[in-house]
């Protein structure tokens, strides 16, 4: 039966003078039923797929959402300058609006999409001389990753990573460009994750979507799928081998041939002035 909110405001001061312990009975039940009712908790379901090297299933729609919207950005499957709306990607991701605007948010954060208010949301466009910048960014950073996982990861981490090297191989071997795009996804959370520091962690994820879409949009011209993946794949095995200065070194390898490819393919007259090769051994 339905009672007038102050007339419920009225009983419950009339229990409390009266009858404490009802009250304190009646406030039980209630957790009680508000804990037994409640299902927006998210069951603690990790899946990992291992014959292909996937890292485990997000958790969170948003990370669901952001992970679908990041693989069709890097990979081309949106294209640079296209005009996205939330509720088209609502009704082909089929997602709620929040988890596509959260993904959204997360994407602007890496410059992966600029949000327009009121008039949609851009997909950012790719700058070649800007990709130099990022690496001088991205060596340093992933040689501090590549060396804390070294000393850090734990022992399922480093069978983990021993996982990736495998299916990198395997890429290699078959130059398959899809497959290798997710492996990268998850060698890169991977490493991020074995650092065990959440400030270097942060600080890479904010350009590793773009040195990804740089690289897919042209390796077909100047890229080597087969050398690029067994580069990501000594890495792999640097890590989970626990030498810190091999793992630098792996770190070094690979940005030194995306490096490479970058000049490659930005041309000598395209770079910036100031951005000079600066290799280090770690």
């Amino acid at each position: 039966m339905w009672i007038p909110a102050r007339a419920s405001c009225r009983i419950y001061f009339h229990l409390r003078r009266r009858c404490p312990e009802c009250i304190s009975q009646i406030r039980l039940k209630f957790a009680e039923s508000e804990l037994s009712e409640d299902t927006s908790l998210p069951k603690a379901t990790v899946k990992t797929d291992r014959a292909s090297g996937s890292e485990p299933e997000p958790q969170s729609l948003t990370d669901r959402a952001y992970k679908m919207l990041e693989e069709q950005i890097v990979t081309l499957g949106l294209l640079p300058g296209a005009v996205l709306s939330e509720n088209a990607l609502m009704g082909e991701l089929g997602f709620g609006r929040t988890p596509i605007r959260e993904a959204l948010q997360r994407l602007e954060r890496e410059s992966l999409v600029t949000i327009l208010p009121r008039r949609g949301v851009l997909v950012s466009e790719v700058n070649p001389q800007k990709q130099l910048l990022v690496l001088e960014v991205r060596r340093e950073l992933e040689r501090l990753l590549a060396r804390a996982g070294a000393l850090r990861a734990t022992p399922s981490e480093r069978a983990r990573f021993l996982e990736i090297a495998r299916a990198m191989d395997a890429a290699s071997r078959n130059k398959d460009d899809l497959a290798f795009m997710r492996l990268d996804n998850a060698l890169n959370a991977l490493v991020s994750q074995a650092a065990h520091n959440e400030y270097s962690s942060r600080a890479i994820r904010l350009i590793n979507g773009l040195s990804r879409r740089f690289w897919y949009m042209h390796h077909s011209q100047t890229g080597d799928l087969p050398l690029c993946a067994r580069l990501h794949a000594q890495l792999a095995h640097s890590i989970a081998s626990g030498s810190a200065a091999e793992a630098a070194r792996a770190s070094d390898r690979l940005v030194d041939y995306v490096e490479d490819f970058t000049r490659a393919t930005v041309g000598s007259n395209g770079l910036s002035r100031g951005v000079r090769r600066s290799r280090s051994a770690g």
